[in-house]
């Protein structure tokens, strides 16, 4: 299975957020498992650091990447991908258009996302970390 995981998903793990860090702690030790191939978008890194950046120092935050892409790979979107995202017009957040775009990329059979509303018009298949849990993985 190949999973693209959302940057909210990643923040729970990193910042144990509650509630949401059991699940999002069940879903990054699944990618890091040989049954699933977990993805993150090239731009949820640099999105992950700026949110962070008044809880955590600047070390702090790189060290926090770094432990996290030994366990999901990076993934982009091609020049392609990245324009057929500016014309996807359906999308109210370019954001998760760009999310979508680079789970397609990787092939990815699902985004897990908490926000599984602002994937209504994705090519990939939207799951919130609940519902990915309960597949057979």
């Amino acid at each position: 299975m190949v999973v693209l995981i959302d940057t909210n998903v990643a923040l729970d793990f990193l910042t144990v957020r509650q509630p949401f860090y059991q699940s999002a702690k069940a879903i990054l030790k699944a990618c890091a498992s040989d049954n699933v191939q977990g993805y993150i978008a090239f731009h949820s890194l640099p999105n992950i650091f700026y949110i962070l950046r008044k809880s955590y120092t600047d070390e702090d935050r790189r060290s926090m990447l770094e432990k996290l892409c030994l366990i999901l790979r990076v993934t982009g979107a091609s020049h392609e991908r990245v324009c057929d995202a500016i014309s996807r017009g359906e999308f109210s957040d370019f954001e998760d258009c760009l999310q979508d775009e680079c789970a397609q990329e990787v092939s990815a059979d699902y985004i897990v996302t908490r926000n599984v509303d602002d994937f209504n018009h994705s090519r990939v298949q939207a799951i919130t970390p609940e519902e990915f849990l309960q597949r057979d993985i």
